[in-house]
């Protein structure tokens, strides 16, 4: 009855969407919350996912030509006002420092809601010459915004993240750099995470502020809600015109510098737990599972088998992230405690199996079992890894795709959003009035103008008037 009762404590997702996530991050210990509202402990298992992010996006940014830098955390106010748009976009979610000490400061300080700010004051004295560019530069940090509402990894009052910002000669260069990190993001998402994306670009009114344009990558939860998962921003010369970047260019005349910036943040964990997840917990997609294999002992008081536990683990570990369950409970417990971590595979071994030279391995997607003979277990185990990562991104894009609509006027529109979750894709004038009153009307926003394009019509679905372009539409978190 323990065992059963430990798996029903998880909300179904059917009932309850918003309280199965909370009872997942929850259960799983990714996170804790604290006696600030809004804030959040990262957990070890929450951490341990982060890291393998940070890790494997690291090592693709580099791959790039990017290099890490750290910039301070506090902005002085008249610094952060040197860009208009910029400011008034960041303005309601911004913590000020008012004090140091006990001493008031004689300028309100800024607690980094991003750090564009910082790095074009940082560029206008570290930027002298066509020589010193391009520069492209990442930072590893966290940011502050005073959120209303909040939500575990989705919407935190401080949150951790990656910030690329980067300087250029020529407009043609930042545009480059800024659809080849958005290209870097997406990809990504597919191949570590199994997450299917939109790439595409941002409209105006849902562009960052201070931006020429953004671009983006959308991903479709489970419960049909869409979730930003990762964005790119030019910002054509403007900053730089604002803070003074200027450089000597080889026909030795003053020019502006053209920037970018790129961010990803700890709420691609809460896309991970909501595209993949199910009733029973977590689940992880092998190449960023902090535990890759769990091996459970059956009988394990018998003698030999934790020892044969013990071997597996020193054998697999060379290979795969692994650990072995030798806590003090019944193995029912332990399955259910694995399947809710989200644990890639599990490995049984008990006397039996060791009579019979032979494990037995079940994935945590699909709940298949296989039996194993122990020779075969590093080879076995890899190629299920491999085939499971396969699968679960497959699963996902099947789930996209299969609840992606098409609408060619507004009752058709309407009628999808009022009866259906997902992704819609419906025509538009380009005319910002209608994005606002889609989204009075129904609380759904342009989620992005996606580089494949796609001719659904002619007019557009809200007013009627000539289309410019295929939009997805959607709620989002």
């Amino acid at each position: 009855m323990a065992d059963k009762k430990m798996v029903e404590e998880i909300t179904s997702m059917n009932v309850d969407f918003a309280q199965w996530y909370t009872d997942v991050v929850k259960k799983a210990e990714l996170i804790d919350y604290t006696s600030v509202k809004g804030c959040m402990v990262i957990k070890p298992a929450g951490y341990a996912l982060w890291e393998l992010i940070q890790r494997q996006l690291d090592e693709r940014f580099k791959n790039a030509g990017v290099e890490n830098v750290y910039l301070p955390m506090f902005i002085p106010e008249s610094l952060l006002e040197k860009e208009k748009d910029h400011v008034e976009g960041f303005a309601p979610e911004v913590a000020w420092v008012t004090h140091g000490g006990l001493q008031p400061l004689q300028e309100r300080l800024c607690v980094r809601p991003t750090s564009e700010t910082l790095f074009c004051d940082f560029y206008k004295n570290d930027v002298h010459s066509y020589r010193d560019l391009p520069r492209v530069y990442n930072q590893w940090c966290s940011v502050v915004r005073w959120e209303k509402e909040t939500r575990p990894f989705l919407r935190s009052r401080e949150f951790l993240w990656q910030e690329g910002h980067t300087a250029h000669a020529t407009e043609e260069e930042a545009q480059e750099r800024t659809i080849q990190m958005l290209n870097l993001y997406a990809d990504f998402c597919e191949e570590v995470l199994a997450i299917p994306v939109i790439r595409g670009q941002k409209t105006d009114k849902e562009k960052f502020a201070g931006a020429v344009a953004t671009y983006t990558i959308e991903a479709l939860m489970h419960d049909g809600k869409a979730l930003q998962s990762g964005t790119s921003h030019n910002f054509g010369d403007g900053f730089a015109k604002a803070f003074g970047i200027q450089f000597a260019d080889k026909d030795n005349t003053l020019k502006y510098v053209h920037q970018t910036s790129w961010g990803m943040s700890t709420r691609i964990i809460g896309a991970i737990i909501m595209v993949h997840g199910d009733n029973e917990g977590l689940v992880l997609p092998p190449r960023v599972a902090p535990v890759q294999i769990c091996i459970v002992p059956i009988q394990q008081k018998k003698e030999g088998v934790l020892e044969k536990a013990s071997e597996l683990r020193d054998r697999l570990h060379r290979h795969f992230r692994v650990k072995v369950d030798d806590s003090d409970k019944s193995p029912g417990w332990k399955f259910a405690e694995a399947e809710m971590r989200g644990y890639p595979l599990r490995v049984e071994i008990g006397p039996k199996d060791i009579e019979a030279g032979k494990c037995v391995i079940c994935r945590r997607d699909t709940r298949e079992k296989l039996e194993v003979p122990l020779e075969e277990l590093e080879v076995k185990a890899g190629e299920l890894l491999e085939i499971m990562q396969r699968e679960m991104l497959e699963r996902a894009r099947v789930h996209r795709d299969e609840n992606t609509w098409t609408a060619v006027n507004m009752d058709e529109f309407v009628n999808i959003f009022n009866e259906k979750s997902g992704f819609v894709k419906a025509m538009w004038c380009g005319d910002e009035e209608c994005e606002i009153q889609i989204k009075e009307r129904l609380s759904v926003t342009s989620r992005c103008m996606p580089f494949a394009q796609e001719h659904i019509g002619e007019n557009c679905v809200c007013c009627g008037r000539p289309a410019k372009k295929m939009v997805y539409w959607g709620r989002a978190y």
